[in-house]
């Protein structure tokens, strides 16, 4: 074989190879990282975790937006379900929770536009029960984050942002 042919197919394998890894092992990777990252390594699994108010050092998510107040919970549905809960708060400012699976996938998305009450939902592998009447989510791996903001553009509705937060739940059902 000639030696141009030969460098061709093995520039053809590594690009192949690179593009698998980048479209695949990348994702997960990188979700990886901020599920032990947000999780505390580990410690702190279906339950929320709450964030201060974001200023210039704040880096614990990419580019986090200095008018969010964030939650999240890295959950595990390996030993059974979870239930999910956020209210909107006294003022009942704006909340929007997004699902992601483990490999970065946006598997749910509420709001209080679309749920003024505000959200709660079970969510569970498929196959696992949930209680009746109970709206579930079905994720497509068993560990992933749900991240919780609220709009909080100042000091006084960022604590009424933290206080409504805290009445946020992940817990196993």
């Amino acid at each position: 074989m000639k030696r141009g042919v030969q460098l061709a197919l093995c520039f053809a394998g590594a690009s192949l190879l690179g593009h698998v890894a980048t479209v695949i092992a990348a994702p997960r990777v990188i979700m990886h990282i901020a599920m032990d990252r947000l999780s505390e390594h580990g410690r702190l699994i279906n339950a929320f975790r709450f964030s201060g108010r974001v200023d210039s050092h704040a880096r614990w998510v990419v580019r986090p937006s200095p008018d969010l107040a964030y939650a999240s919970c890295v959950y595990d549905l390996s030993h059974g379900p979870v239930l999910v809960t956020a209210v909107p708060g006294v003022d009942h400012g704006y909340l929007s929770l997004s699902v992601f699976a483990a490999n970065t996938d946006n598997i749910a998305v509420f709001d209080t536009l679309r749920q003024p009450q505000g959200v709660r939902f079970a969510l569970a592998l498929p196959g696992q029960a949930v209680p009746p009447g109970t709206n579930v989510v079905r994720a497509i791996s068993a560990k992933g984050i749900i991240l919780d903001r609220r709009l909080a553009p100042d000091a006084a509705a960022f604590a009424a942002a933290d206080r409504a937060r805290t009445a946020d739940s992940c817990t196993p059902i």
